[in-house]
């Protein structure tokens, strides 16, 4: 446990202070995205550090996973913030009335998107498994610390669990296929969240869970890891600080990198 910590930019929080910080989004993934790293970060590092310089200066668009995913939570762990979305009853996002909603709302939704987290949530909520695991616990937790790299350097990650209590680390997903889960759990760097989020509660990868639910089927999959998955995690964020520390710490240049290889 650490009374302060230092984030990339040489700012310096109390940890406390900063986990209340945390709790509002804007400050969350607004300035800690680019003052700390993530599973996300880690995850853009591993596919480019040109794509990592360009997120993290300009922001990511938003892509439809994303915002179903983010209904799909907040409409079970965050019910308040979910009733408090703008939802517009249109066929499409090009209709007039989507892009008069967005120019005074900003953020909006469409009704289909609603009725599709909710139909995900209730599907979550009626499995006795599923809900199990949120049962007694807390949603939506910060957390900030140090994971050191192979030079020895330490350097700050941020992280929220969906679910946590004394004994557990639940993560929430939606998928579209939960039979190729085990698979696009590898493709997309899930293991890279197991390692940050274990480090960061100070949890063992045993204690970690995954819980997705098929968008098409409403199934719902619970998923334990593995030491070699959590072993993963820990070498695919190692190499991404490694990519880290030589365009952003030592400076490389960025248009000399190239991926070499044969076909």
């Amino acid at each position: 446990y650490m009374d302060t910590i230092e984030l990339l930019n040489g700012e310096r929080f109390k940890h406390d202070e900063i986990l209340e910080l945390m709790k509002d989004d804007e400050f969350y993934y607004g300035y800690l995205g680019k003052a700390a790293l993530s599973s996300s970060s880690i995850k853009l590092l591993l596919d480019s550090p040109k794509k990592y310089k360009y997120v993290t200066e300009y922001g990511s668009p938003s892509s439809q996973a994303l915002r179903d995913g983010w209904l799909f939570h907040t409409c079970i762990l965050e019910s308040d913030v979910f009733n408090s979305q703008i939802f517009v009853d249109v066929q499409s996002k090009n209709t007039k009335a989507y892009k008069l909603a967005k120019e005074e709302h900003g953020k909006v939704f469409t009704m289909k998107e609603k009725k599709d987290a909710e139909r995900l949530a209730d599907a979550f909520l009626r499995n006795e498994h599923a809900l199990q695991l949120i049962t007694d616990c807390e949603f939506e937790v910060p957390a900030i610390g140090y994971i050191t790299a192979r030079s020895g350097e330490k350097y700050p990650f941020r992280g929220k669990a969906d679910v946590l209590d004394s004994y557990r680390i639940v993560d929430l997903k939606s998928t579209s296929d939960l039979k190729a889960f085990p698979y696009s759990s590898r493709k997309y760097g899930y293991m890279c969240q197991v390692y940050i989020y274990c480090e960061l509660f100070n949890k063992p990868y045993d204690t970690f869970k995954f819980c997705a639910v098929d968008k098409n089927s409403c199934d719902v999959g619970i998923y334990d890891i593995s030491e070699d998955f959590y072993n993963l995690g820990k070498e695919r964020v190692l190499d991404a600080l490694d990519t880290y520390e030589t365009f952003f710490i030592n400076a490389a240049d960025l248009d000399s990198y190239c991926i070499k290889g044969t076909l």
